[in-house]
Order: C-alpha cells, then sequence, then structure tokens
C-alpha cells in the first residue's frame, strides 16, 4: 500500500478546520491569550504522578502555583493540597477520569479532540487545547501545543506561557515498573505501581506504555528554551531517574537556595 502525501495533509488540514471552526476553539484561544504572561517571572511547580510524589511535603508549596497532572485527583483523599489547575491530553486518561473533570471546580487544561469523543467539549469551564503533529516547543500556546510523549511536556508549555520564570517537576520518578514496546496500548492487570495510587491504572483499565526515550528529547527541549530565555527549568523530584534536567530539592527551589 502506497501513502499518498497530498491525501495525509488533506486529512490534517480538514482536522485542523475542524476544530478552528469550533464554537469552543473560539472561547479557548481567547481565554489562553489572555493567560499569555500572566504569571510573569513567578514560580510553578508541575506535579507529576510517580510513586515518589507520596514522598512530598506539600506544605513547601503553599502559596506557588501547582500544575497537577491526569488523575492528580486521586491524591485528594490523602491529603488537603489541591492544584492550581489540571492537565490532560491523552485519551484513555480523560475518558476513565472523564466524571471528575465534568465535576471539578478547578481549571482544567485538556485535549480537545479526545474531549470530543467523551462529551466533555458540552462543559463551559476547561480550557481545550489542539494538539500537533508538529515536533515543537509552542512558547504560545494558544494555537497548538506538542504533546511530547507525556503530558508533563504540554505542562512546560503552558507554564512557560502563562510567564513562569522557574519551573520545578516533583513526582517525575521516569521509571516504570511495566516493560514493552514505546506507547503499546496496555491492559492493567492487578494494582499499579508506576503511579502514586494503586488504583491509577486498575486492574481492567487500557493505557499506553511510556515513551522514556522520546520524552526525554523533548525534556530537553523545553531545558534549552527555558534557559535560552533567561528562565529556569529543574528536577526537584526526590530520587527517580531522570537526569537531563538540572536538580534542585524542592525546600530550595521555594526558598531561592542554590
Amino acid at each position: 500500500m502506497r501513502l499518498n502525501p497530498y491525501r495525509v495533509a488533506a486529512a490534517l488540514l480538514w482536522n485542523r478546520l475542524k476544530w478552528d471552526f469550533h464554537p469552543r476553539s473560539w472561547s479557548s484561544r481567547r481565554k489562553l491569550k489572555e493567560l499569555r504572561n500572566s504569571h510573569q517571572g513567578k514560580k510553578a511547580v508541575i506535579v507529576c504522578n510517580g510513586p515518589s510524589l507520596l514522598q512530598t511535603d506539600f506544605s513547601l508549596l503553599d502559596g506557588i502555583y501547582t500544575f497537577g497532572l491526569n488523575k492528580i485527583n486521586l491524591l485528594f483523599d490523602q491529603t488537603d493540597f489541591r492544584p492550581n489547575c489540571i492537565v490532560s491530553v491523552n485519551p484513555f486518561v480523560i475518558k476513565q477520569n472523564n466524571s471528575f473533570y465534568a465535576e471539578t471546580n478547578i481549571p482544567l487544561f485538556l485535549d480537545a479532540k479526545a474531549c470530543q469523543v467523551v462529551g466533555l467539549l458540552k462543559i463551559e469551564a476547561p480550557f481545550f487545547l489542539h494538539t500537533s503533529d508538529y515536533p515543537s516547543f509552542a512558547s504560545d500556546c494558544s494555537l497548538s501545543v506538542f504533546q511530547g510523549y507525556t503530558v508533563t511536556y504540554v505542562a512546560m508549555q503552558l507554564a512557560f506561557h502563562m510567564g513562569f520564570s522557574d519551573v520545578a517537576l516533583i513526582g517525575c520518578d521516569h521509571n516504570f515498573h511495566v516493560q514493552g514496546s514505546p506507547n503499546a496500548v496496555r491492559t492493567a492487570i492487578g494494582e499499579d505501581r508506576s503511579h502514586f495510587h494503586k488504583d491509577y491504572f486498575a486492574d481492567g483499565q487500557q493505557w499506553q506504555l511510556p515513551d522514556l526515550h522520546q520524552s526525554e528529547a523533548f525534556y530537553a527541549l523545553a531545558g534549552r528554551i527555558f534557559q535560552e530565555n533567561g528562565r529556569k527549568l529543574v528536577n526537584a523530584t526526590e530520587r527517580g531517574k531522570l537526569e537531563l534536567l538540572p536538580r534542585q530539592s524542592l525546600s530550595d527551589f521555594v526558598n531561592n537556595e542554590a
């Protein structure tokens, strides 16, 4: 079977135009433009979903803007911590967590295509993101973002878009117990040992295996973009296996210590 590049290009253009002419596209784009540089010069923490997150002293995050990811709400029965917003772009995660997304008052940044499938486009509150297939780092997220093989990369772009000068990752263990081909769809068996909650991907739920090599490439790109613009992106995770970003403890990051 031969691949027709014109047909592929036409399909990409059609999918883009379908979103551009959707009423929710206009409102989301306007709201995203209003957010640009709204937190200029401030700090933010991206709260990832690795098991090390349970070792976090969440009192350190008081007064710090936080991006929660995916199913961060599973943490809510263990702590009073609540993120300032939640970012989710994976279709499996959005479908599995859609009842929480439909009811929460926490601002949401959600992938437009996945939300169209599960019906969340009817909800007024979320910022809907158009995700592009072009590998890049979006300093302005009002048109498109690139997923970079992990929702963490989307949160990095949003943090940059919103003007944060110093951004830290926590709970980014960059290590998964389940092995297999990157991006392969698996059905979970038993308890989840790769995330902070045993029911994150519970028995019988579908999820995609991580692509650690590709995500590392885009973490490195994000780090360069932050550095080239006089900003800082660090890894404040307790242990973990992500070493390509500078390490700094969460306490030192919060308290401006080197």
